[in-house]
């Protein structure tokens, strides 16, 4: 099996080849190819049921791949490789290795009895064994970053659904991640709320983090995205630039796909 091509700056910091996935015997991904240069945006676009969050909950591995590889920063994730054989690595391994990846969900799942500052700065101390008050610091300033810097003391029930996503930003960022995946961070919400959470998205992406994005906020991929990944049925359509796969597709499930989105789009601003 191939490993990471080049090293160092030259190296992709995701590279997945050839990466399935099954569930209760039904295929979910079906041989999934994606280089994610540094510093680069990627969004993934689909219907749902397409494995667009399969394959990001692969990429951290919270689920195992069944097949195929992925390397993040040349590191072949949940695995080591034993003359072509995969073992798969205990968790404490899995764990160390996730510690470099920062995931924003869906839910925003804070601890609902610590303040936006202790949710912050819980994994810090815990995990990487930073003292209090470095973490602490730390944790304001990745507030005042989200927007939130009079929010320190809240505890989750006094924040609306975006001020928590901002909050769950902060708490991954507080790992120093080298790579953030958000899965649909924009889905729960309010439909005042969405902006405020695309703002930190965008100014995240203009500082140069490396993000791979699943959404459905076409207006986000399109102005923010340095590639396009549209995913159906558990395989890539299409990819390219958002000028192409957004502005130009040339498949018919990608038409499809973006014709429904942008009716949806048109019935909720009626």
């Amino acid at each position: 099996m191939a490993t990471p091509a080049g090293s160092g700056a030259d190296r992709p910091l995701v590279r997945a080849v050839n990466v399935t996935k099954s569930f209760h015997g039904t295929q979910v991904l079906k041989g999934i190819d994606l280089q994610v240069r540094r510093g680069q945006v990627v969004c993934l676009l689909g219907p749902s049921g397409s494995g667009k969050t399969t394959f990001l909950r692969c990429i951290n591995q919270l689920e195992s791949i069944d097949g195929g590889r992925i390397w993040v920063d040349g590191d072949l994730m949940g695995y080591r490789e034993e003359r072509g054989t995969l073992h798969r690595l205990g968790d404490r391994q899995i764990a160390s290795q996730r510690r470099d990846i920062g995931m924003v969900f869906q839910r925003f799942n804070l601890f609902p009895h610590r303040t936006a500052l202790e949710n912050v700065a819980l994994a810090p101390i815990e995990v990487k064994g930073i003292s209090k008050q470095a973490a602490r610091e730390r944790g304001l300033q990745l507030l005042e970053q989200v927007g939130l810097a009079d929010r320190s003391a809240a505890y989750p029930a006094a924040l609306s659904g975006g001020q928590q996503q901002r909050v769950a930003i902060a708490r991954a960022l507080a790992m120093d991640p080298k790579l953030m995946l958000f899965d649909e961070p924009t889905s729960a919400l309010d439909p005042e709320l969405v902006g405020e959470v695309l703002r930190v998205m965008r100014d995240l992406a203009a500082a140069g983090m490396t993000m791979i994005v699943v959404t459905h906020e076409m207006g986000f991929a399109r102005e923010v995205a340095d590639h396009v990944v549209f995913m159906d049925a558990g395989v890539v359509v299409e990819e390219g630039p958002p000028s192409k796969v957004i502005g130009n597709p040339q498949h018919d499930r990608t038409r499809a796909f973006l014709r429904r989105m942008r009716s949806e789009e048109d019935r909720a601003q009626l």
